[in-house]
C-alpha cells in the first residue's frame, strides 16, 4: 500500500515553508489548530523580524501577536514561541537540538513535532503522527491504536527506519488529498482494493474524483514537486 500511495504522491514533502531548522520548529508550533497555508503566509514576515532564536526570545508580546494573528490562538502561540526561543538560547546557546530526547523537552514541542524537525531539517528518520496519519494507519489497518505514540511505534515496526519520513509525508499528502476524515474519496484511491475500509466513502469513480483535492482535483494545478 505504502508503494502505490509513494506511486501517486512521488513529490510527497513536509508543506510547510523554512530553510532552517528553527524556522521549521517555529512553523510546525504554530500550525496547531490551522492550516500549514496559513502559516507560510505568516512565517516570512515573523522569521524577517525575529531571526534567531535569542530575537524570537526577546520580542516584544504585543508586536508578535499582531504577526501570529491569522493562525487562531495568537496568544498562547505567541507565548509558546517566546518561550521555546528563550529555551533555545539558554539550553542549547541558540541552536535548535538535532536529538528528540532535547526536542521534547523544549516547551511546547510533543513527539510529532520533534520528528517533523528531525526528518525534514536534520535528516533523522521519524514518523509524524498526526490526525491524517493516525486516521489513515487505523483506515488501511496497521494498527487499532488510537494514543499517537502507539501509532508510531506500531508502524514503526512494520517498515523500515529509513523510510519512516517519506512514510509520513505519503499518508499525510493522501489524508489531505484523498483519505478525507468525513467523505473520504474511495473511489479516485489507489490503495482501494486493498484497503478494509474501501466503502467508508464515496465509491463512485467520477463522484470521488470530485472529492480530490490541491494538485489531484479535476483542473487543480500539477504538482511542481
Amino acid at each position: 500500500m505504502y508503494r502505490m500511495l509513494h506511486e501517486r504522491y512521488p513529490y510527497a514533502h513536509c508543506e510547510l515553508d523554512f530553510d532552517t531548522p528553527l524556522q521549521l520548529l517555529v512553523a510546525t508550533v504554530l500550525s496547531a489548530q490551522t492550516t500549514d497555508v496559513t502559516v507560510n503566509k505568516v512565517t516570512p514576515l515573523l522569521f524577517s523580524r525575529w531571526p534567531t532564536a535569542a530575537d524570537l526570545a526577546a520580542a516584544e508580546r504585543t508586536e508578535m501577536e499582531e504577526v501570529l494573528r491569522p493562525t487562531g490562538f495568537f496568544r498562547a502561540k505567541t507565548a509558546s514561541v517566546l518561550a521555546l526561543g528563550a529555551a533555545i538560547v539558554e539550553r542549547h546557546e541558540g541552536e535548535v537540538p538535532p536529538r528528540l530526547a532535547d526536542l521534547v523537552k523544549l516547551p511546547g514541542v510533543g513527539r510529532k513535532t520533534a520528528n517533523v524537525v528531525l526528518g525534514n531539517a536534520f535528516g533523522v528518520p521519524g514518523i509524524t503522527v498526526d490526525t491524517h496519519f493516525g486516521r489513515l494507519a487505523r483506515r488501511m489497518g496497521w494498527t487499532d491504536e488510537e494514543d499517537p505514540v502507539k501509532v508510531e511505534h506500531a508502524v514503526g515496526e512494520l517498515f523500515p527506519r529509513k523510510d519512516w519520513t517519506m512514510l509520513s509525508h505519503v499518508l499525510i499528502f493522501h489524508g489531505r488529498r484523498t483519505c478525507h476524515a468525513r467523505r473520504p474519496a474511495c473511489g479516485a484511491c489507489p490503495v482501494a482494493r486493498l484497503c478494509p475500509s474501501y466503502g467508508v466513502g464515496e465509491t463512485d469513480p467520477d463522484k470521488a474524483a470530485k472529492l480530490l483535492r490541491y494538485e489531484l482535483a479535476p483542473g487543480g494545478q500539477a504538482a511542481t514537486r
